[in-house]
């Protein structure tokens, strides 16, 4: 009985490891079949995503200064405070986007939920103007800031919900929507790399002209007819944006969520210091080994933070798995490929940090200097018409968009014939030419408030203003134009530069890190504009020279104040040339990449 049963047995192991054989083939072809890259055909619904929904949020985000001066009765101080926390969280959520994404949802699946967020939160925002119960009553055109009613605990709870859900929304769209665009091509065809970079310069092209639109038309409707009307479109563009986005599902090349390359650097920082009694030499080797299913490239041994090494040294109590040769237990042993991607990401800091002063000197455009249009001559010529004071951010955006398609058609294509390399100059030169021209944007913001307040002071216009926060200049608020078109001329170089750098300079499985990272910068940038803000305001206000940033700006000197941000600029502008004179750019193995300029940016 015994014997007779032995074969049977035999027989159906064999039949179960078939099976299990042509189920693994199966699994194994359906993961190394080529995705169908749909590159440029699946761009109307992406780029139309993004258009949309920076429509809706920046259409509300860009004159939400003047909504929390106005409708919520805030003061300047308080109002800039909040925008500028909300601008930081949102833009430091998108760390905790990225990590859900690569470990849980995937670029999709992320972006889905995170569109379906920000319509709530702006639907919300919309309802504390629409409904009269959910925001303070009218302070009224003569009356004192300081007899206005401030909001309820219950009225601002409702407001800062709405704010919560966009910075939900924020925070899975920010970093993703940029990489899922990329994922649309495929990096190894020659068209694919070529769409992949000029893709970069389109994306922004694109969804800042969407801002333009934001800061003139919508803006116009919240300022001079309703807003309620004008808080309701970005609700309704935000709606048409997840259509569209829903739209393309079946176009879309999906990559899978494939766990958090966070956690690969925390291990190779982990191990190298768990082993930093171990010393690298000849006798050690080092343990190299990368999972069939990376999409990373493989990348050379470098000399660069040779500490980081450690966590590579393979040593006779480490355990590697026979089956695919991966470590038993990462907390111990870390590959080559791991410590060399976490250089990476290493080398990328020190110039990332020279990104925050240069965001701090951006930021001053969305805040101080809508004030300063605030107390300027805003009237259209001779008529009675008056431009929205948010709205002259729109020149920062022309001058950008305007700038885009002559630096990426023209002006590319002349430096690369004269320096031979593909980009024109290399990224970094890209970067250090946007954080020069912030500089210059506020040294000429500041002469130009100087005079805006002189002229207030010896020839006011209007009378008082609004909220009674003094004398309007009869100075043009059009003069506030160049330091628009600098700021938008340092973001065709800074932030678009950033956005590139991070993107070819991190692991290809870090893209969405990568996105966050510079939304991260762009958050420092804005805690840091608000810590200044509230040093500065404490500081001089016992000052011989007087309060430089009170609620009037003419009794202030704002000028004072970008001048100590344009100082900051020049100081980060000598330690970003030191960073990026040692500067090594990321290369896989027999890849060429453009030579680095030491002693340059």
């Amino acid at each position: 009985m015994a014997a007779a049963s032995a074969p049977q047995t035999n027989g159906a192991d064999k039949t179960e490891k078939s099976a299990l054989e042509i189920e693994k083939h199966q699994e194994q072809e359906e993961e190394e079949a080529e995705p169908n890259y749909r590159g440029w055909k699946s761009m109307p619904f992406i780029i139309g995503n993004e258009t949309f929904e920076k429509l809706g949020a920046i259409g509300t985000l860009s004159n939400l200064l003047i909504y929390l001066t106005t409708v919520f009765n805030l003061s300047n101080i308080k109002a800039a405070t909040i925008i500028s926390v909300f601008n930081g969280t949102a833009n430091f959520g998108t760390l905790v986007g990225a990590y859900i994404c690569d470990t849980f949802l995937g670029r999709y699946n992320t972006l889905a939920a995170a569109s379906l967020a920000s319509f709530l939160g702006l639907l919300l925002i919309q309802l504390t103007a629409a409904i009269p119960g959910l925001h303070p009553p009218s302070c009224g055109k003569s009356s004192d800031a300081a007899t206005c009613k401030q909001p309820t605990g219950g009225q601002m709870s409702f407001l800062l919900t709405g704010f919560a859900l966009m910075i939900i929304g924020a925070g899975g769209i920010r970093p993703c929507n940029l990489a899922f665009g990329v994922d649309q091509f495929n990096p190894n065809t020659e068209s694919g790399r070529r769409g992949i970079n000029s893709f970069f310069n389109w994306y922004f092209f694109t969804f800042t002209f969407a801002k333009m639109i934001s800061v003139t038309l919508i803006v116009y409707i919240q300022a001079n007819v309703s807003w309620s009307i004008g808080l309701a479109i970005p609700a309704i563009l935000m709606l048409i944006s997840c259509a569209l986005f829903f739209g393309g599902t079946k176009m879309y090349v999906i990559v899978k969520a494939s766990g958090s390359p966070v956690t690969s650097l925390i291990q190779v920082f982990f191990v190298s210091i768990k082993k930093r009694n171990l010393k690298y030499s000849d006798s050690n080797s080092l343990f190299n080994y990368i999972p069939k299913k990376s999409i990373n490239k493989p990348l050379p041994h470098t000399d660069q933070f040779n500490w980081l090494d450690r966590a590579a040294i393979l040593t006779p109590t480490d355990k590697i798995n026979s089956e695919d040769g991966s470590p038993e237990n990462p907390w111990n042993l870390c590959s080559l490929q791991q410590v060399e991607e976490a250089k990476c990401v290493v080398r990328v800091l020190p110039i990332w940090v020279s990104g925050i002063i240069y965001y701090l000197a951006i930021a001053q455009q969305g805040t101080y200097a809508i004030f300063q249009a605030n107390q300027a001559d805003r009237r259209l010529g001779n008529t009675k018409f008056q431009v929205p004071a948010a709205t002259y951010g729109v020149f920062l955006m022309l001058s950008l968009t305007a700038f885009i398609p002559v630096y990426d058609r023209v002006l590319v294509p002349f430096l690369r014939r004269l320096t031979g390399k593909e980009g024109g100059i290399t990224i970094l030169q890209r970067l250090g030419v946007g954080v020069l021209i912030s500089v210059f944007s506020m040294l000429v913001s500041g002469v130009v408030e100087e005079q805006r307040r002189r002229i207030a002071l010896t020839r006011p216009t209007l009378g008082m203003s609004d909220r009674n926060r003094g004398e309007i200049s009869s100075m043009s608020a059009f003069w506030l134009v160049p330091q628009f078109v600098l700021a938008g001329l340092a973001e065709v170089f800074g932030a678009v530069g950033q956005v590139e750098f991070y993107y070819k300079q991190f692991p290809e499985n870090m893209r969405s890190v990568a996105g966050a990272l510079n939304y991260c910068g762009i958050a420092a940038g804005s805690y840091l504009s608000t810590a200044l803000i509230q040093l500065v305001h404490r500081t001089t206000e016992g000052a011989p020279t007087g309060n430089w940033l009170p609620e009037d700006l003419n009794k202030g000197r704002l000028d004072y104040y970008y001048y100590l941000v344009g100082g900051l600029g020049v100081l980060n502008f000598g330690y970003f040339l030191w960073c990026s004179s040692g500067y090594r750019y990321k290369k896989a193995k027999d890849e060429v990449v453009e030579p680095e300029v030491k002693g340059s940016a």
